[in-house]
């Protein structure tokens, strides 16, 4: 009977443990896009310590217990979760979640969640790019941050965009944003013969872009980011097997709009109907019908490919790519070739203590710059003059000459006549390479006897030369009696070094109290090193080689707290402290706080129940200086050479003699204030969000041309702190997913910005914005009280019928004489208004995206109509020469070229527009072939522009119109492949 009891005893313990008995769970974790297996996958069992994760294979085994969950999750990827009831083995895709990418914002020394920011930071990333023919990177985002505006220079491929974060934040310094690409702030100048600093990089690299716009979120920059900050990350190494990805492109543009100018008819008719002109002027008429804008310009084609591959490499994850971008401009001859590499690796030594980022991009490009002079030249020149005459000895291209036995080829130009437009493009080569390396080091150590701390150390190194030349043949017809031709070239050289060290504390007290500390260091410097020659300064016994070599510094010390109570209440508090060698050692030096406040309303007990996902109120105050833009050492006595002919005479010999430049050793930092409040929010599970933001930025102390005493310096006017200025603005930008179910999605976002610049305090007007008409004549002042760049002209009076009467003008100050005392400022450059209206849609495998932007108050000067618009422009009196002008005149009726008529309020107009920037549709074919998925797309950009203004383009950088060279019209095929 024992033995039966011991028997029973025996299975009453064994029983729990039958019934807890554990299997072994095994299978393969493979990212669900292209079936590829991830090493490094957390295999967790949920409620437990207990996990595992994948091997380089992918492959994982586990020992679990039926009716536990297993839960699968990586790093950029979308949780999984799996109930064991015993399968095996438990194979699982996992998808990459665009989302976390959203979470996670960088600002500068660190990283924060997007849900614990609290100064005024947006961050755009790569499912949100504008599609179409992206050279480079500032294209990515026009029109999609509010109070951010993206102005391309002009239509030439590659060019120069211009941003402008928040209006205008200086007079005469430098108003662009700080770059910082993979940690590494860079300079924005660029050498000579380059069309953009961002040019750099193959948009294609590109994973994110963050924008940090308010003071206390860009403070941590200091000076650099006076003008807001925006932070380029590239994409990085995965650790998983390599996956590749090869995109190609082609590009044929069209120009679509020219400057409306009188054809030949109509010029014919000018000369022969007008009773001014007789049978001298009528002989001077051509036989031929020339649209000389059709000869400059021309259908142009490009394309672009890229190649890149990311994965495990050796166990370090890794990522390369190498592109090839081709694109001619509209104007004949204009061509940008670029060739860019990249390279990241991306490992972690040390049991994960050792986080080491290195980064390497370098790039060579090669410009063919088209003479713009064309651009111009086409517009005056005679439509009924041939673009080729066989006895003429300027290589058989037409002009207006004068025989000159003294000139090399007997004839001369006459003098101020326009030249033959398709031989300044034919007879003049400019061209430039310009090679350029960014790369950086950066190395993240977590301490292992105390590992809340990090410590960071960051080397940057940005390298750039260029090599440019300008050969002008001597068959371009010229008014020089000695001319021959000429030759110019020049080489640059730019290097900027960075070092950062920083400290980074993170902790969290009882899991409510959450501090992240960030101290550190910086050094950064600037060199040039600049050679040029000119042969015709050669020629004519002039100073023909110029030499410059600067160098500035920034050295700074930065820190940053971050404090979050149980994710309802966060500060954000940072000081900088940076010292520039452009200022004297006494003003050296300038202290740059910021306080940011956030509370987190949806974290609130009361807000259980609402319909809210995210509702956070945010206020912001900062500071920050500049010196952008600003020449070095002018508080120092500087010298500068005579040219060889102005040498003084000792006995027989002449001597070079040298003169001191102005000095201001009272210079010190422009400093802007700006407060900020906001508002974020999201409801509907996500389905709508947006924020508020309102801003009131101060800036003190504003650089501008002073004039002087006469006898105090060695010139009548320096650079000085003269003036302070103010910005009031408000944002707001709201995103909807109207419809969203399996197989379709419909996503809206619209973005609007109300700002208005105001110079509080200048005690001397500032004339700006030349003009073509006269010599040294403007059009725009900065005058206190005003809005900067407003337009300083006459108040044009018109007749019964509309039409402005010539010369006719109103006597504001009414002592019956017309002068510069009856001048007013009439509307400005800036824009009061400025939107972004984006959608897509997607059905599928379809999808298909609109990008639209508007803007509203800018105004611009059309200098085409003032300057060439002007009868008396056909027949100049004192020479043989004809010259077309603009259809305007049938507006105007204008006769005679005076500064007063150039001046009219009449050539202000209204720039407002609205514009369809973008359209694209794509299909994506998954598994083409096995292991290939593809994407197809077809795009157009420049679609349609709607405005009310008369000239070709209102999107004009400063609001000056004259000669611009106009934006084509785009349309693009290509292909991305994926295995």
């Amino acid at each position: 009977m024992k033995t039966v009891l011991n028997a029973l005893l025996f299975c009453l313990i064994l029983l729990p443990a039958t019934l807890m008995a554990q299997s072994t769970a095994t299978g393969t974790v493979t990212d669900k896009a292209n079936a590829m297996p991830l090493p490094g996958v957390n295999v967790i069992i949920k409620g437990t310590t207990r996990g595992t994760s994948t091997d380089f294979d992918g492959k994982y085994s586990i020992e679990i217990n039926k009716g536990e969950v297993l839960v699968f999750s990586y790093v950029g990827y979308t949780t999984q979760e799996i109930i064991f009831d015993g399968q095996s083995p438990i194979n699982v895709a996992i998808e990459e979640d665009a989302s976390q990418l959203d979470e996670v914002v960088l600002i500068g020394y660190g990283s924060v969640k997007k849900e614990d920011l609290t100064g005024t930071v947006d961050l755009v990333t790569e499912k949100d790019f504008n599609d179409g023919p992206i050279v480079s990177a500032q294209q990515l985002i026009s029109g999609k941050i509010a109070g951010v505006s993206v102005t391309s220079s002009s239509g030439a491929p590659g060019e120069g965009q211009d941003i402008r974060i928040r209006g205008t934040g200086s007079l005469s310094l430098n108003s662009s944003p700080l770059y910082v690409i993979d940690g590494v702030p860079i300079d924005s100048d660029g050498v000579g013969g380059t069309r953009n600093p961002l040019n750099l990089i193959n948009p294609n690299d590109i994973e994110s872009i963050t924008v940090l716009k308010d003071a206390s979120a860009a403070a941590i920059y200091g000076s650099r980011g006076a003008n807001g900050v925006i932070i380029v990350t590239t994409k990085k190494g995965k650790n998983r097997e390599f996956t590749f990805n090869l995109s190609s492109s082609t590009t044929v543009q069209t120009y679509t709009n020219t400057v409306d100018v009188l054809n030949a008819d109509q010029f014919r008719d000018i000369i022969t109907l007008d009773s001014n002109y007789d049978a001298t002027t009528s002989s001077l008429l051509g036989s031929s019908n020339t649209n000389w804008q059709d000869e400059i310009y021309t259908d142009a084609f490009g394309q672009d490919h890229s190649f890149s591959a990311r994965g495990n490499a050796f166990g370090v994850p890794m990522r390369a790519s190498v592109s090839y971008s081709n694109f001619d401009g509209i104007l004949k001859g204009d061509n940008f070739e670029r060739i860019t590499g990249a390279l990241s690796f991306t490992p972690q030594l040390l049991d994960e203590h050792l986080k080491v980022e290195l980064n390497a991009k370098a790039s060579y490009t090669e410009n063919d710059f088209a003479n713009r002079d064309a651009i111009g030249s086409a517009i005056v020149y005679d439509p009924t003059q041939s673009v080729y005459d066989s006895s003429s000895p300027f290589g058989g291209y037409s002009g207006w000459l004068i025989e000159n036995a003294s000139a090399p080829l007997g004839y001369t130009q006459i003098s101020l006549s326009p030249t033959n437009p398709v031989a300044l493009l034919n007879l003049v080569d400019d061209t430039a390479e310009v090679r350029r390396f960014l790369g950086n080091a950066k190395f993240d150590y977590k301490l292992p006897f105390f590992e809340d701390i990090t410590a960071t150390v960051n080397v940057g190194l940005d390298k750039s030369n260029s090599h440019g030349r300008t050969i002008t043949s001597q068959y371009l017809s010229s008014s020089d009696i000695d001319w021959n031709g000429s030759y110019t070239k020049y080489t640059q050289e730019a290097t900027n070094k960075l070092f950062d060290a920083y400290l980074t504390y993170t902790h969290s007290f009882k899991d409510i109290h959450n501090v992240n500390a960030v101290a550190g260091y910086s050094y950064q410097s600037f060199e040039y090193d600049n050679y040029s020659f000119d042969s015709e300064d050669q020629e004519d016994g002039n100073q023909f080689e110029f030499i410059d070599k600067s160098k500035n510094v920034l050295l700074s010390y930065f820190g940053r707290l971050n404090y979050d109570y149980d994710g309802r209440y966060l500060l954000t508090a940072s000081l900088r402290a940076d010292a520039s060698s452009k200022l004297n050692p006494d003003d050296r030096w300038g202290y740059f706080p910021s306080l940011a406040l956030a509370w987190n309303i949806t974290n609130e007990n009361f807000m259980d129940n609402s319909f809210f996902s995210n509702l956070k109120l945010r206020f912001g105050y900062g500071e920050i200086g500049n010196v952008n833009g600003l020449g070095d050492y002018l508080f120092l006595t500087r010298y500068t050479g005579s040219t060889d002919t102005a040498g003084y005479q000792f006995g027989t010999g002449f001597y070079q003699t040298y003169r001191p430049e102005a000095v201001n050793d009272n210079l010190k930092w422009e400093v802007g204030r700006t407060i900020n409040l906001g508002l974020d929010f999201s409801l509907f599970n996500n389905r709508v969000s947006g924020l508020f933001n309102a801003y009131i930025r101060k800036t003190e102390d504003l650089i501008a041309t002073s004039t002087v005493d006469p006898f105090t310096n060695f010139s009548n006017t320096i650079q000085a702190n003269i003036g302070d200025m103010e910005n009031r603005g408000l944002e707001f930008a709201l995103n909807v997913i109207p419809v969203k179910t399996e197989d379709f999605q419909w996503n809206i976002s619209y973005n609007v910005a109300f700002n208005d610049n105001e110079v509080t305090n200048l005690p001397d007007d500032q004339p700006t914005g030349g003009i073509s008409t006269g010599t040294g004549n403007n059009v725009q002042v900065n005058r206190e009280g005003e809005s900067p760049y407003s337009f300083y002209v006459y108040k044009q009076i018109y007749d019964v019928n509309g039409k402005p009467i010539e010369g006719a003008f109103a006597d504001l100050n009414g002592d019956n004489v017309i002068n510069d005392d009856d001048k007013y400022l009439y509307k400005d450059a800036l824009a009061d208004v400025t939107m972004g209206i984006n959608t897509d849609f997607r059905y599928k495998n379809w999808d298909l995206a609109v990008v639209t932007r508007a803007s509203i108050g800018n105004y611009v000067y059309n200098d085409v109509n003032a300057s060439k618009g002007i009868l008396s422009n056909v027949v100049p009196t004192t020479n043989n020469y004809l010259s077309n002008i603009v259809s305007d005149y049938y507006n105007t009726g204008f006769v005679n070229i005076e500064e007063t008529n150039a001046l009219s309020d009449h050539f202000v107009e209204d720039g407002s527009f609205f514009r369809i920037d973008n359209i694209t549709l794509g299909y994506n074919a998954n598994e083409i072939l096995k292991g290939i998925n593809a994407r197809f797309y077809g795009s157009l950009q420049n679609v349609a522009l709607f405005t009310d203004y008369s000239g070709i383009d209102p999107e004009i950088t400063g609001g000056i119109d004259n000669n611009f060279y106009p934006r084509p019209r785009s349309f693009v095929l290509g292909v991305n492949f994926d295995f």
